[in-house]
C-alpha cells in the first residue's frame, strides 16, 4: 500500500501547496532583505517580515499537515485543518502584503481574518490529535 496514493486525503496536493508557500516564503525574505531595504519606512519593512514569517511557520504546518495525512488518513480534522492554513497565508500574509506595497491602511482589516483562520487550523491540529489518541 502507498500511503500517498492509496488515502482520501490527498498528500500529494498538500505537500506541493506547502511547498510552493514554503518557496514563495523563502523568495519573499530575500526580495525584503535585497530589495526593500532603504525603500520601506521600518514600519512597513516590520510589516513586511511579519508576513514573510507567517507564512513560512504556516507553510512549514501545512508540511506536518501532508505528512500526517500520509500515516494518518482517517484523522478527519486534517483536511479542515490544511484548508484553515491557507485560507490563513492568503489573507494574514497576502493583506499584510497589499499592505506594504500599496500603503492602503484599511487592507490591515483583513490580517485578523487570516489570523483567525491560523487558530482554526491549530485548532483542528488539536482535534486530529484527539481523534488519533482516543483510537477512532
Amino acid at each position: 500500500m502507498n500511503p500517498a496514493t492509496d488515502t482520501g486525503f490527498p498528500v500529494g496536493f498538500w505537500l506541493g501547496v506547502a511547498a510552493l508557500f514554503g518557496g514563495l516564503a523563502v523568495a519573499a525574505g530575500a526580495f525584503g532583505a535585497h530589495a526593500l531595504e532603504g525603500k520601506l519606512s521600518s514600519h512597513y519593512l516590520t510589516v513586511y517580515q511579519t508576513a514573510v514569517q507567517y507564512q513560512m511557520y504556516h507553510a512549514l504546518a501545512l508540511l506536518a499537515v501532508a505528512l500526517l495525512g500520509a500515516v494518518l488518513p482517517d484523522a478527519d480534522w486534517l483536511r479542515p485543518g490544511a484548508w484553515a492554513f491557507l485560507i490563513g497565508i492568503v489573507l494574514f500574509s497576502g493583506s499584510l502584503y497589499a499592505l506594504v506595497f500599496s500603503g492602503v491602511r484599511m487592507l490591515g482589516m483583513i490580517t485578523p481574518i487570516g489570523g483567525l483562520a491560523f487558530l482554526v487550523g491549530w485548532g483542528c491540529l488539536v482535534l486530529a490529535g484527539i481523534r488519533v489518541g482516543q483510537g477512532s
